[in-house]
């Protein structure tokens, strides 16, 4: 085998960053703090002093194929939490995802007895592989706004300058790789090179490789990941669970689609019956037939009956 082939083959062998138990093996495990630590600063634009991984642990039951989540969530800074999800497949359903599980981290980490002010600042990091939102961008953020002050709402308080922030204590982040993947990458900017390498930009990794020494080692993880035989089986189980839930997704939206299709066709034939039984009623009328015989041939009520004789 030639050592082109060789390449080849090992390109074709290697895990992907974009499945989420990959992501989660790599990022989110306890030794791997200082590659979450280069990819959430490029992320957030902040710096980070400190980090701890809050879930490093992997669902036991993940060989079983039904696994929901594989999030990975950080503190840092003592002052923030971070999750952040990788999604391979769109289920439309990305926006009440975050905000559910964003809202769910904000509250759950208050324990009895302690103040609202104690709550940190959450922060839902969402890394997709499809386009979701109608923006320019492919790294969105969002935060809890303002709409701007109506006329007929305003009242001259001497503020020269409105807040625009109503809580700094959600934030979420879209990163849509698709779009990513259509413009040229800034090399030199961090978050780009490790967008290289989760996106699978094959071009620009080895430039990149060799410019940042945690992306350089995030690689060698994946390689390394990628030749253990236990670690490949839980791969493509966890390959086949996304495959099936898709197509269990796919299969609801066929089959309620012709679910409608049906219902359609027979509230149509049921409506189409109803014109001509009016239809002949209207006849039989015109021609002085009691109203009992129309209503025996047509199956109309004396009701129905009233209402066309009151409406001719």
């Amino acid at each position: 085998m030639s050592k082109k082939q060789e390449q080849l083959q090992e390109k074709k062998e290697k895990m992907s960053l974009k499945v989420d138990y990959v992501f989660k093996r790599v990022f989110g495990s306890n030794g791997n703090e200082s590659m979450l630590k280069d990819l959430l600063e490029a992320i957030l634009e902040i710096k980070i002093e400190e980090i701890i991984i809050q879930n490093p642990e992997i669902p036991r039951n993940i060989k079983d194929s039904k696994i929901g989540v594989l999030d990975v969530r950080a503190k840092v800074n003592d002052e923030k939490i971070i999750e952040i999800e990788m999604q391979i497949k769109d289920q439309n359903n990305i926006d009440k995802r975050s905000t559910q599980y964003l809202t769910k981290i904000y509250s759950d980490q208050l324990k009895e007895g302690q103040t609202y002010i104690e709550a940190k600042k959450v922060v839902a990091i969402n890394i997709l592989n499809f386009n979701y939102y109608k923006r320019n961008a492919y790294h969105s953020i969002a935060r809890m706004k303002f709409e701007e002050t109506k006329p007929e709402k305003y009242i001259d308080m001497g503020y020269k300058e409105e807040d625009k922030i109503a809580s700094e204590d959600i934030e979420m982040h879209f990163i849509e790789l698709p779009k990513f993947l259509k413009k040229k990458p800034d090399i030199e900017n961090k978050l780009e090179q490790w967008l290289c390498l989760i996106s699978e930009r094959e071009e620009d990794v080895e430039m990149i490789l060799e410019k940042n020494k945690e992306i350089k080692k995030a690689n060698r993880e994946v390689e390394k990941l990628s030749q253990d035989e236990q670690e490949r089986e839980i791969y493509e189980l966890r390959l086949k669970a996304l495959r099936d839930e898709e197509n269990i997704r796919l299969t609801g939206v066929a089959q309620g689609m012709a679910q409608g299709m049906a219902q359609g066709m027979k509230k149509g034939i049921a409506q189409g019956a109803k014109e001509k039984q009016i239809e002949i009623a209207k006849k039989l009328l015109s021609k002085k037939i009691k109203r009992e015989d129309i209503i025996e041939v047509t199956g109309l009520s004396m009701e129905e009956i009233e209402n066309l004789i009151n409406h001719e």
